[in-house]
C-alpha cells in the first residue's frame, strides 16, 4: 500500500511538472496586442463628420502619408503600419466609446492623434487600465500635459503659444489685450495662461468673452463685451467656426484690433472659414509652415502627402501629424523586432533629442512633452500664410 501511494505521488508530481512545462511557453508566447509578425495596428478616434471634420481629416491624412512612405519601403523591422481610424463626430462620449472598442475589441497596439483635449481625456481611463501608449494628442491644453506614463505630447502647449503671442505684441508697446475663450476646463486654462503672461508684464486683460456653450456660443454678446474694452489685440482660443464668426462680426462692428488665434482651431479650417476676411489674422503655429521647403521634414512631407492624397493639399495640421507619425515609427524601430508596449515606451523615453529633419522632438522618463516650438504666421492678402 505504501509503495502504491509512493508511485501515485510520483506520477502526480511528474504530471504537474509536465503541465508547468507546457504552460510556461504558452504564457511566454502571449501575443502583444496589435502586433503580428507582419503588422502593427495603431488606433485613432477623430472627427470625420460634424464640427471639426477638416481637422480630423488632416490629422488622419498626415499620419497615413508617413505610414505609407514607411510601408512602401518595406515597413519597420519587417512589419507594416496600419492605422484604424474611427469617427467620433467631435462628440466626447463617442471618443470614449471608440477608445474602448479600439483597445478591448480591436486590440490596437497604441493610440494616436485624437483631435482635442476634450476628446482625449475620455481615453485616459482606458489607456491607464490597459497600459496603452497614447501618442500625439492634438492639443496643447494643460490638463493633457500633466505627466502621464502612457501619454506622449509631440507639440508645444497652449501656454507656450499664448506666452509667445503676448510677448510678440508687447514688444511693440501694445498693452491692451482681450481674450476669447470657452468657459470650461480647457478654456479657463487658456485664460489663465494669457492672464499669467500679462501679469509678467504688469498688464491685465481689458476685456474677456467666455462662451458657456461650445455648440452655440453667444458671438454677438462676446463681440460687444470685447469691444467695450477697446483692445489693440484680441486673442482667440475657440474652434474655427466660433473664431471666424467672432472676427467677421467684430470687423463689421468697426473693430481694428489685431486678431490672433492660438493653434487650437486649426489654421487651414480657420482660414477657409474666414475667406477674404482672413487677411491680416495672425495664428500661432507649433510646426514650421508647410510651404517652408528649406526645412527638410517639410519638403519630405509635401512629397509624401501628395502621394497619399493624389493632390497638392498641405496644412499645418497634417504636417504636425506627419512629424508625430515619424517620431512614432522611429521609436518602434529602436524598440527592435521583439516589440512590446513596454519596449516601445522605453524607446520613446530614451528619444532625448530626435531631429525629424529641422524639427526636434525629445522625451525623458519624467517628461513626455516633446517640443516647445512656437512661431507666429499671418494670413496674407493672397490667403496664404506668411511667417
Amino acid at each position: 500500500m505504501a509503495l502504491g501511494r509512493a508511485i501515485r505521488a510520483a506520477i502526480t508530481a511528474a504530471l504537474a511538472l509536465t503541465v508547468l512545462a507546457i504552460a510556461a511557453p504558452v504564457a511566454l508566447a502571449q501575443p502583444v496586442p496589435g502586433v503580428t509578425p507582419t503588422g502593427i495596428l495603431i488606433g485613432q478616434s477623430v472627427p470625420l463628420s460634424g464640427a471639426n471634420k477638416d481637422l480630423g481629416e488632416d490629422i488622419r491624412n498626415g499620419a497615413l502619408a508617413y505610414f505609407k512612405k514607411v510601408n512602401d519601403a518595406g515597413g519597420v523591422n519587417g512589419r507594416r503600419i496600419e492605422m484604424l481610424t474611427m469617427d467620433d463626430g467631435n462628440v466626447v462620449q463617442r471618443a470614449g466609446e471608440n477608445t474602448q472598442r479600439l483597445i478591448e475589441e480591436r486590440r490596437v497596439f497604441a493610440l494616436f492623434g485624437y483631435a482635442s483635449a476634450t476628446l482625449s481625456r475620455p481615453a485616459l481611463p482606458h489607456v491607464e487600465k490597459h497600459r496603452v501608449p497614447f501618442l500625439a494628442p492634438f492639443t496643447g491644453a494643460d490638463p493633457m500635459r500633466v505627466f502621464n506614463r502612457y501619454v506622449y505630447n509631440m507639440r508645444a502647449s497652449y501656454a507656450d503659444e499664448l506666452e509667445k503671442i503676448v510677448d510678440h505684441y508687447s514688444l511693440f508697446g501694445i498693452t491692451r489685450f482681450a481674450i476669447v475663450h470657452y468657459d470650461d476646463v480647457v478654456g479657463n486654462e487658456n485664460f489663465t495662461a494669457v492672464d499669467r503672461a500679462l501679469k509678467k508684464r504688469n498688464l491685465s486683460a481689458v476685456a474677456v468673452a467666455a462662451f458657456k456653450d461650445r455648440a452655440k456660443p453667444d458671438i454677438d454678446g462676446g463681440v460687444k463685451a470685447v469691444l467695450k474694452g477697446t483692445p489693440e489685440v484680441v486673442i482667440l482660443t475657440t474652434l474655427y467656426k466660433a473664431s471666424s464668426d467672432f472676427i467677421k462680426l467684430a470687423r463689421k462692428s468697426g473693430s481694428t484690433a489685431q486678431m490672433v488665434s492660438n493653434s487650437f482651431p486649426g489654421s487651414t479650417p480657420l482660414a477657409k472659414e474666414l475667406g477674404k476676411d482672413g487677411a491680416g489674422v495672425a495664428i500661432a503655429q507649433v510646426v514650421p509652415p508647410p510651404n517652408k521647403q528649406s526645412v527638410p521634414v517639410v519638403a519630405e512631407y509635401r512629397t509624401a502627402i501628395e502621394k497619399q492624397l493624389g493632390r497638392k493639399e498641405y496644412s499645418f495640421t497634417s504636417l504636425e501629424s506627419y512629424i508625430a507619425a515619424k517620431v512614432t515609427v522611429e521609436a518602434i524601430r529602436r524598440a527592435g523586432p521583439k516589440l512590446t508596449r513596454e519596449s516601445f515606451m522605453q524607446a520613446l523615453d530614451n528619444l532625448s533629442s530626435y531631429d525629424t529633419g529641422g524639427y526636434t522632438v525629445g522625451f525623458t522618463p519624467t517628461n513626455h512633452n516633446g517640443s516647445s516650438f512656437v512661431e507666429l504666421t499671418i494670413i496674407g492678402k493672397d490667403l496664404l500664410f506668411k511667417h
